[in-house]
């Protein structure tokens, strides 16, 4: 399953809408939601919730993500995912995040920053695996790179990740934008 966040104005403050998109093998076979807290610090907990109380958590192999934080800087607790739903996580980026400019926003510019940067730093370094960056949580490098290159259909973004950003920004703005 892969899970990306709407796209929302920077002056918004509320709930934004994260989709996961069911994978099996590389087809879509469902589509689930949640919302976490703009800046907040609930993301783990709702993707928790929503993983072990969907119809589809049986079936899941593994959790991925778009970057580490949804909603701004809703810092996921990867750890905290991987122990309550026994899955593994695997945070994906196409490019190697600025952690020094995001330690930085974080430290001076968020409520609550210095625990969400104690977050970022316990997922580990980013590793470049199959043309992407990644943070793993519960998986070897060698099945999170058998796992990803399983998942490459069109171009280096898994499918669960680049549909679940195609689905989270058709559903917020009334089509999809950008490439995914």
């Amino acid at each position: 399953m892969g899970f990306d966040d709407a796209p929302f104005d920077r002056s918004y403050r509320g709930d934004v809408l994260v989709v996961g998109a069911v994978f099996a093998g590389t087809r879509l076979d469902g589509v689930i939601s949640t919302r976490v807290r703009r800046d907040g610090a609930n993301a783990a907990q709702r993707l928790i919730d929503r993983l072990t109380g969907s119809k589809y958590f049986d079936q899941l192999q593994a959790v991925l993500l778009q970057g580490i934080a949804f909603a701004g800087f809703n810092v996921v607790d990867l750890q905290r995912l991987h122990q309550a739903t026994g899955l593994p996580v695997l945070v994906v980026a196409r490019h190697l995040p600025d952690f020094q400019a995001i330690r930085e926003a974080l430290l001076q510019r968020v409520p609550g920053g210095a625990r969400k940067w104690r977050l970022v730093e316990a997922a580990g370094p980013m590793e470049p695996m199959a043309g992407l960056y990644v943070q793993r949580c519960g998986i070897t490098p060698e099945n999170t790179a058998r796992l990803l290159a399983g998942l490459q259909q069109n171009g280096h973004l898994p499918e669960p990740l680049r549909v679940a950003h195609i689905i989270a920004g058709g559903v917020t703005t009334g089509e999809s934008r950008h490439r995914a």
